[in-house]
């Protein structure tokens, strides 16, 4: 019996300390090959790709609990995220969705001057989504598709607030917006290189 509870508290410290290693990049930096010792609070490791018109960024790091797999189309620009939760279990990259075929779902999207534009969603992608980013004071709408998985992520991006998903097609409704999508790029990019 005693040597049970010896056991049972061997286990108990050395587990209850252990932090996840995760690869942690920017690919434009340099390569994807070292590793970092997490936060306690991170239990997730998380694979990002980022793609703007024809330039793609790949972001290997530690996360919180709530990383979804997923991603968003905004249009112009496109976001995958693949989360797991083992030591180094984020080596391989986020998939790039520039090439995959479109699921039928269609839904607008913002380019900086109308709200009028649609984009076909593709992969997971099942909603359509409204979101009011700001930044330095302003702010700007934001619209496209997403997956479900990101849609049911509270306060996933910090600097992004007022998500609401929807699932018919074209039901994020067409707004006109005067303020630059390039507001919640920066947005977005800086909460993957910040966090």
């Amino acid at each position: 019996m005693d040597l049970q509870i010896l056991v049972f508290l061997l286990f108990i410290l050395f587990t209850g300390g252990h932090s996840l290693n995760c690869y942690e990049c920017i690919s434009v930096l340099g390569p994807c090959d070292q590793n970092r010792l997490c936060p306690t609070e991170s239990t997730n490791c998380f694979s990002t790709t980022v793609t703007v018109n024809s330039t793609t960024v790949k972001v290997k790091s530690c996360a919180p609990a709530s990383c979804p797999n997923g991603s968003v189309n905004l249009g112009i620009g496109r976001v995958s995220s693949v989360c797991c939760n083992t030591d180094l279990c984020n080596a391989q990259d986020a998939p790039d969705l520039s090439n995959i075929t479109p699921n039928g779902k269609m839904c607008y999207y913002c380019d900086g001057q109308s709200c009028s534009n649609t984009v076909s969603c593709s992969g997971s992608e099942d909603r359509c989504f409204n979101a009011t980013a700001s930044m330095g004071g302003q702010s700007t709408v934001v619209k496209g598709c997403a997956s479900k998985s990101i849609c049911d992520t509270p306060n996933l991006i910090p600097t992004v607030g007022e998500v609401s998903c929807c699932e018919g097609n074209l039901c994020n409704s067409a707004q006109s917006v005067t303020r630059s999508f390039l507001l919640l790029g920066w947005s977005l990019l800086s909460f993957i290189l910040l966090h």
